[in-house]
């Protein structure tokens, strides 16, 4: 999925092959929230969620699936088995969208039989952040995520926020050629 395809030129699906400091603003989302592990039966229920409301909107709706990925435990979180994460999976909005179309939408796609009720509208603001394009497979994130990592510690920056992924490639892809995957890292002064 390439973003501008749906209108979004923004620095919001662009980041450098190598770790660098970035600021977003405020953007609107779809957001569903749940526990368990990448491409697990909670998180299919998500996202499934997701793209039946997004697909009932009143325009389009192509914006690249994300999430935001996170622990409640104190061990290191890639130490922590996948079935105990908690994720914000989400599809950008137009900023321009009416909310109430958003109402509208989850009342459209209700038959689907989708959980429609987990579906909300959510403005994320994320500040300063720490980011960098992963190409490959989702299993080797952690090399990236040590290059992340490293450039916090020497910039004097620490974590301030959850783990942030933007699938910018179809996350059913299993060719780790064409998987790019933006890492981004809310952060704030050590």
């Amino acid at each position: 999925m390439n973003p501008t395809d749906a209108g979004y030129t923004d620095a919001w699906y662009t980041a450098a092959d190598t770790p660098e400091l970035a600021t977003f603003g405020p953007v609107h989302v779809l957001c569903a929230s749940g526990r368990g592990e990448p491409g697990g039966a909670e998180y299919g229920v998500g996202v499934e969620a997701l793209y039946a409301v997004a697909g009932a909107l009143p325009t389009p709706h192509l914006a690249p699936l994300e999430g935001r990925w996170w622990v409640e435990d104190s061990r290191p979180y890639l130490d922590v088995p996948r079935d105990q994460w908690h994720w914000h999976l989400f599809l950008r909005l137009p900023d321009d969208l009416d909310p109430a179309a958003v109402d509208q939408a989850r009342e459209t796609a209700r038959p689907s039989g989708a959980a429609v009720d987990r579906v909300q509208r959510v403005v994320l603001t994320e500040g300063r952040c720490v980011q960098m394009t992963h190409h490959g497979h989702y299993a080797d994130e952690p090399a990236s995520l040590a290059l992340l990592d490293a450039y916090m510690a020497e910039q004097g920056l620490a974590r301030a926020g959850t783990h942030h992924e933007i699938y910018l490639s179809d996350v059913r892809e299993t060719d780790p050629a064409k998987m790019r995957t933006i890492l981004r890292q809310p952060v704030r002064p050590a």
